[in-house]
């Protein structure tokens, strides 16, 4: 794995059309931009092509960016606008969309091993009752594996603010997955 010193050496040359450096831009970050956006979408297909989407704006735009330590940032963003792209297409074409957001996006594997159905549903559902600026700042660090400081970057605000906001969210989740289970428990 590349260290973080190496990253502007390494996009330079997958920029320059070094083949096993472009490769190991799209091992090392492929994944992650695939899960975000896989848990957007709750299709395989679609966030793969979206991802692919994104790794050609990125291999078309590489040679003008700039490396300074925001990367993930812009490759988060432009994964990001390919999203809303997609959603914005579907609605003009009145295409309907599985409401089930997150059926095969939870916790890790190790987790999902101690997880229960029961507690599985929750999360999903809590995850779709959250407001969308929650969701993608949960899906940002722990689907897209973003540090704080890249998803401020990314989305444009302070640090601190995120942080707020992302203790916020989880414990808007924790209630809506508590409320759920303490619903299922008493039925």
């Amino acid at each position: 794995m590349t260290e973080p010193e190496e990253i502007p050496a390494l996009l330079a040359r997958a920029a320059a059309g070094d083949q096993l450096a472009w490769r190991e831009v799209v091992q090392r970050w492929g994944p992650r931009v695939f899960a975000f956006l896989r848990s957007y979408t709750n299709d395989p297909e679609l966030a793969e092509e979206i991802a692919q989407s994104v790794f050609c704006t990125v291999a078309t735009k590489l040679g003008d960016y700039v490396e300074q330590g925001r990367f993930e940032a812009w490759l988060f963003r432009i994964a990001l606008n390919r999203l809303r792209d997609e959603m914005r297409r579907r609605k003009r074409h009145a295409r309907p969309m599985d409401s089930d957001v997150l059926a095969d996006v939870g916790p890790s594997a190790r987790q999902e091993e101690h997880a229960t159905a029961e507690e599985l549903s929750a999360l999903h559902e809590a995850m779709q009752q959250l407001p969308e600026a929650d969701r993608l700042v949960i899906d940002l660090r722990h689907q897209g594996g973003m540090g704080f400081q890249q998803m401020a970057d990314l989305l444009h605000e302070p640090l601190g603010t995120l942080l707020a906001r992302h203790h916020r969210a989880l414990r808007k989740l924790k209630g809506l997955i508590g409320r759920r289970l303490g619903e299922e428990e008493t039925e």
